[in-house]
C-alpha cells in the first residue's frame, strides 16, 4: 500500500515537471555572445596566467633567497657559538670582540656583494657589521660651494615600482604584508623574545625590498645574540621578472587587438553595411535597392540582415500595392463617371420625359455605383490599421460560422438557398481579429448565395488538424456553376466581378474576396478557389489554431 502511495506521488511530480518545462520559456543565448565571451575570456586567461607565472616566480625567488641566506647565517651562527659564545657562571654569554673577530674572518667567504651581515647583543646592541667591517661606504658628491643640495632624482624604475605596488600587494598574503613593515630592530627583538628564526621581506632604509634572515645565537635555551643576514637584490630581480611580465602583456595586447579586428570584421562592418543600405533605401525615393546578405552566418547579424530584407521587401511590395490600388482606383470610378458626364451633357438634348427619365436613372445609378466603389475602397485602406491596432483575442471560428449562419436563417425569404454549418462541437479556437474574420466568411457567403440557385445548399464546415500546432481549415461550397479554371486565382484581384446572369451591372465592386484574401494573409493563413466534382465552387480558408 506505501510503495502504491510514494508511486503515485512520483507520478504527480514527473507530470507537474513536464507541465512546468513545457510553460517556461526556452533560453536562447545570443551567437554573437559566445564571440564575444570567448575573446574576453582569452585575454583574461592570459591576463591571469601571466600574473600567476609572476607571482610563482616571485615567490620561488624569495623562498630560495631565504633558504640561501639562512644557510650562510647558519654557518656564522655555528662558528660564533662555538668560538666565542661561553657557559661559565653567572651564565651563557656570548664574547662580543671574538664574534666580530669570526664575523670579518667569514664576511668575505660568505658575505657577496649586496648583502650584509649584522651581530647583536643581548639590548639588542649592535656589535658587528659586515659592511663597516669591509669599509664599504656611500659617497654622494656635494655641490660647489654657495648652490643649494640638489633634491635627489628619482629613478625611472621606482616610478614604476610604485604603479605596480598596489597590484602586486593584492597577491602577498596577510603575514608577508604586515613583515614588510616590519624593522630590522623589531626583527632582532622578536629573535630575542621568542628564540625562533625570523625570515621575511621588509623595507630597508631607502624603501626597497630587503631578504632578511635573523638568526638567534643560543647556548642551551639562552639567547645570547643574533646573526641577521641580509640581500639587497630582490629589486633587482623582480625588474627582471617585469621584462617577462612585460612580454605577457604584450601577448595579451595582440590578443586584444585581434579580438577587435574579429568583433570590427563580423559585427562592426555588417552592421555599418546594413546601416548604410537602410540609408539608401530612405533615400531612393522608392527604387527597389539591394540589401546586403548575411543570411548565411546562422547568428543574430544573419537574422538582423534576414529581417532587413524581408521589411524592405514587404515595403517595396507595399508601395507597389498601393501604386496599383491607386491605378485600379482611378480606372473603376473613371468608368461611373464618364457614364454619368455622357448622361448629363446629352439630358439637355433629350426629346421627351421619357427619355430624360432614363438618363437621371442612368446618373442616379451611377452615383449609387460611385458610392459602394469610394465605400469599399475606404474599408479596404483603413483594413491595415485596424488589423495593426487592435489586440488579438481568443477567436471561437465555430461559434462565428453559427453566427453567420443564423443571420442568414432569418432572411430566408430574401435568400432562397439556405446555409449550413458543419463545424462539430468542441472549440475551434484561434488568435485573431474577430470583426474582419466575420467579414471574410460573410462576403464569401455572400459570393456563395449569389451564384447559388434558388433550393441550393451553402455549406460551411470546420475542421481542425495537427495537435499543439495545428490548422483550422474552414470551407464553403455552393451549389452553382462553379469557376472556369482560368479564373480561380484572379478572382482575388481587386475589382474582378464576373457574376451571373440577371444581376445588376454594377451592383458588386469586385473586392469581397480581395478583402478576404487580405484579411486571412494577415491572420497567416491562407485562402484559395476550387470546384466541387459534382458542380459548384468551393472556398478553402488554412488558419493557424490556437494551442
Amino acid at each position: 500500500m506505501a510503495s502504491a502511495i510514494v508511486t503515485r506521488k512520483i507520478k504527480r511530480v514527473r507530470a507537474g515537471a513536464r507541465w512546468l518545462l513545457q510553460r517556461v520559456p526556452r533560453l536562447r543565448m545570443p551567437k554573437l555572445w559566445m564571440l564575444i565571451a570567448q575573446i574576453t575570456l582569452a585575454v583574461l586567461c592570459v591576463l591571469l596566467l601571466g600574473l600567476v607565472a609572476i607571482t610563482e616566480a616571485r615567490r620561488g625567488v624569495v623562498a630560495a633567497k631565504l633558504d640561501s641566506l639562512t644557510a650562510q647565517a647558519e654557518i656564522i651562527a655555528s662558528v660564533i657559538t662555538e668560538t666565542a659564545v661561553y657557559g661559565d657562571p653567572p651564565g651563557p654569554r656570548m664574547d662580543n670582540d671574538s664574534a666580530r673577530e669570526v664575523l670579518r674572518r667569514l664576511s668575505s667567504l660568505y658575505v657577496p656583494d649586496q648583502s650584509r651581515a649584522i651581530l647583536h647583543a643581548p639590548g639588542p646592541a649592535r656589535i658587528a657589521d659586515s659592511d663597516l667591517i669591509a669599509g664599504q661606504v656611500e659617497i654622494t658628491p656635494l655641490p660647489p660651494p654657495g648652490e643649494a643640495v640638489p633634491a635627489p632624482q628619482r629613478p625611472l624604475g621606482s616610478w614604476i615600482e610604485s604603479l605596480f605596488e598596489p597590484v602586486s600587494m593584492l597577491w602577498t598574503t596577510p603575514e608577508s604584508r604586515a613583515y614588510l613593515e616590519r624593522t630590522l630592530n623589531e626583527e632582532v627583538a622578536r629573535a630575542f623574545e621568542t628564540g625562533e628564526p625570523q625570515r621575511g621581506v621588509r623595507r630597508g632604509a631607502d624603501g626597497g625590498r630587503v631578504v632578511s634572515v635573523t638568526l638567534p645565537i643560543q647556548l642551551i635555551q639562552a639567547v645570547v645574540g643574533t646573526v641577521t643576514y641580509e640581500s639587497y637584490d630582490l629589486d633587482e630581480l623582480i625588474a627582471e621578472e617585469r621584462v617577462f611580465l612585460g612580454v605577457f602583456v604584450v601577448f595579451a595586447a595582440g590578443i586584444i587587438a585581434l579580438g577587435t579586428i574579429i568583433l570590427t570584421v563580423s559585427i562592426a562592418g555588417p552592421l555599418a553595411r546594413l546601416s548604410e543600405a537602410a540609408r539608401r533605401v530612405r533615400l531612393a525615393g522608392g527604387s527597389r535597392v539591394p540589401m546586403p546578405d548575411f543570411g548565411r552566418r546562422g547568428d543574430e547579424i544573419g537574422a538582423l540582415s534576414t529581417a532587413f530584407s524581408q521589411m524592405t521587401n514587404a515595403l517595396y511590395d507595399r508601395l507597389d500595392a498601393i501604386e496599383s490600388f491607386a491605378a485600379d482606383v482611378s480606372h473603376e470610378i473613371k468608368n461611373p463617371l464618364t457614364s454619368i458626364r455622357s448622361a448629363a451633357e446629352t439630358l439637355p438634348l433629350a426629346r421627351d420625359d421619357a427619355q430624360r427619365a432614363r438618363l437621371i436613372a442612368v446618373i442616379q445609378h451611377d452615383v449609387r455605383r460611385i458610392d459602394r466603389l469610394i465605400t469599399d475602397i475606404s474599408n479596404a485602406s483603413r483594413l491595415d490599421a485596424e488589423l495593426a491596432r487592435e489586440d488579438l483575442a481568443l477567436v471561437d471560428i465555430a461559434r462565428l460560422l453559427g453566427d453567420i449562419a443564423s443571420l442568414h436563417h432569418q432572411d430566408a425569404e430574401d435568400a432562397p438557398p439556405r446555409v449550413v454549418v458543419d463545424a462539430g462541437t468542441a472549440p475551434l479556437l484561434m488568435r485573431g481579429h474577430e470583426g474582419p474574420l466575420s467579414r471574410v466568411f460573410i462576403n464569401l457567403v455572400d459570393n456563395a448565395l449569389t451564384f447559388s440557385p434558388p433550393g441550393g445548399v451553402v455549406r460551411l464546415m470546420a475542421r481542425r488538424t495537427g495537435a499543439a500546432h495545428g490548422r483550422l481549415i474552414v470551407t464553403v461550397e455552393d451549389d452553382g456553376p462553379g469557376i472556369p479554371p482560368e479564373s480561380l486565382e484572379t478572382i482575388f484581384d481587386r475589382f474582378h466581378t464576373r457574376r451571373p446572369e440577371g444581376t445588376a451591372f454594377g451592383a458588386h465592386s469586385g473586392l469581397g474576396l480581395a478583402i478576404a484574401r487580405q484579411i486571412v494573409n494577415a491572420h497567416g493563413g491562407a485562402i484559395r478557389a476550387g470546384n466541387r466534382p459534382g458542380g459548384g465552387a468551393v472556398f478553402t480558408v488554412d488558419l493557424p489554431a490556437a494551442r
